[in-house]
């Protein structure tokens, strides 16, 4: 017998199908799954769909998070070097979405770092490394940043002193020392990356750290190191005995 097709079967079939995250069961809610079972009971997809927060009308966010997670093969360091444009490639992932993931990278990376370094103290390069190349050793350009240590090789202040190109950036003596006084600095620690992986360094970086320890001297700090880092290890100035 032919089934009769009425206006109410119409209307039925019309009506969309709910499938955005918060018809889901909430033990599949990302959000709700976090207060009912902990941090710990949730992927990486999971956690990065609770930073998108919103999909589009294609994916749920915890389905951008999983294309987003599938364009870097699942691996979390080559997320963490994508760059705004990089997100944007992938539909329903515009700036404020990558903005907030990027930002909570560097958040992770951060917290990292510094713990070991201001409660402990740095105290061998292999510390220092273990500090600077989460921070360092994924940009696709060179930046130059120094650790302000305390007496006791404690951190007080870490900051990035400049940025430039593939090769090379431009530091400014006067600035460091200017910083170094402003955290009541007493011993110091250069630091740059050679995004080309290369860890030998170059004629102008032993120039740059003779002038930096020379200025450091006047105000009776010191360079304990200039430590260079790349994604394949580090270099040590003081390990090689290039400090003046």
């Amino acid at each position: 017998m032919e089934e009769k097709i009425t206006d109410e079967n119409r209307n039925m079939d019309a009506r969309p199908v709910a499938t955005g995250i918060k018809s889901w069961s909430k033990d599949d809610q990302p959000q709700e799954k976090l207060l009912l079972k902990g941090i710990d009971a949730l992927s990486n997809a999971e956690l990065l769909a609770i930073l998108i927060r919103t999909g589009n009308k294609q994916h749920s966010a915890l389905g951008l998070a999983q294309h987003l997670l599938a364009s870097v093969n699942n691996d979390l360091q080559l997320l963490s070097r994508l760059n705004v444009k990089d997100f944007m490639k992938i539909k329903g992932l515009g700036k404020v979405k990558a903005i907030t993931v990027i930002a909570a990278l560097e958040l992770g990376r951060r917290r990292h770092s510094e713990m070991p370094a201001r409660k402990k103290g740095i105290r061998t390069s292999k510390e220092a490394a273990a500090f600077l190349q989460p921070l360092l050793a994924d940009h696709a350009h060179e930046v130059f940043s120094v650790m302000f240590l305390s007496q006791s090789n404690r951190l007080l202040h870490y900051e990035v002193i400049s940025t430039g190109g593939m090769t090379s950036t431009i530091v400014d003596p006067k600035i460091i020392m200017k910083k170094a006084l402003e955290h009541q600095a007493v011993n110091m620690i250069l630091c740059h990356n050679h995004p080309s992986g290369n860890l030998e360094p170059s004629s102008e970086d032993k120039k740059l750290t003779q002038k930096i320890s020379d200025a450091a001297a006047l105000l009776d700090m010191k360079v304990l190191d200039h430590v260079i880092v790349s994604s394949l290890g580090f270099f040590s100035f003081a390990d090689d005995g290039l400090l003046p």
